[in-house]
């Protein structure tokens, strides 16, 4: 496989699981390397994520550590890693807005959405100037055909989900996105007003974790949780999407934590408030 093309995030996952084999087995590199007749540094590549294992290299890997029962979960996780990554290069070809429309697919089939976002506000939640200033980045950072008016329409379609059915959404924000100048100082206060709104819905849950709130997991990527099913990750180059019972529980375990972080209902209220009053004041 090409690594370049894959997942960084999946390879390292895989490799982690590999090297914790090796290590319940009580063998080195050196030893699994000569019982696979390898070189030493592939042992060592493959363990940091620095190469992606084939399918014969997970199967010689589990016989050498005795442990032929895991080998049809490791051979799946390397055939899932090439269909869970794709290239914003490859999605985003035509431009925006078929990218946006199959959002609403994986939307429709959820009755709980749990979404993270560091550092802007989550796409079910933007207004229509906000998004189109998102959107507009999204077209110049990958040199794509510009079409963010229909991507804009798209996303506010998509934004229906929100009222139909018996859906539940759990948003949580870093304090960080109240700030992120998108657009100009009237589309950053009206997206904050709507915010204020949207988080008086019955079915909408929105917290903020503080920039003060102690580190407790890491929160440098944005998240989506659908169910308890799959998980989409962006990332510069390209989504993930993990449906692999443990990946999924690693995700919904950050997600715990983050919201353990969060402050909801008035203390929410008040940190978008201020931030309200900040960008009324520019």
């Amino acid at each position: 496989m090409n690594q370049p093309l894959l997942g960084q995030q999946a390879v390292q996952a895989l490799g982690i699981r590999l090297r914790d084999l090796r290590r319940d087995a009580g063998l080195t590199g050196r030893q699994i390397a000569a019982a696979c007749d390898w070189p030493p540094s592939k042992v060592s590549k493959l363990e940091l994520g620095r190469q992606a294992p084939t399918e014969g290299d997970v199967r010689d890997w589990c016989l050498a550590c005795q442990f032929p029962s895991e080998i049809a979960d490791l051979v799946a996780a390397v055939r899932s890693i090439d269909a869970q990554y794709m290239d914003w290069r490859r999605s985003l070809k035509s431009g925006t807005k078929r990218r946006q429309r199959a959002n609403i697919d994986a939307y429709e089939k959820t009755s709980l959405i749990r979404a993270w976002e560091p550092t802007v506000v989550p796409g079910l939640l933007q207004t229509a100037a906000y998004a189109h200033g998102i959107l507009s980045t999204v077209v110049d950072f990958h040199g794509i055909p510009d079409d963010v008016e229909e991507g804009v329409r798209a996303r506010l379609e998509a934004q229906q989900v929100l009222g139909r059915g018996q859906r539940r959404f759990l948003f949580l924000l870093g304090q960080a996105a109240l700030y992120t100048a998108v657009g100009d100082p009237g589309t950053m206060a009206e997206q904050l007003r709507w915010l204020l709104e949207i988080a008086r819905t019955p079915r909408v849950s929105l917290g903020v974790v503080p920039l003060a709130a102690p580190y407790t997991v890491p929160r440098n990527n944005a998240f989506t949780i659908y169910d308890s099913r799959m998980v989409t990750v962006a990332t510069y180059t390209a989504e993930l999407t993990l449906q692999q019972r443990h990946e999924v529980l690693v995700y919904e375990k950050a997600f715990d934590r983050l919201l353990a972080l969060a402050v909801h209902s008035a203390e929410a209220h008040e940190l978008i408030e201020s931030a309200l009053n900040d960008q009324e004041e520019i």
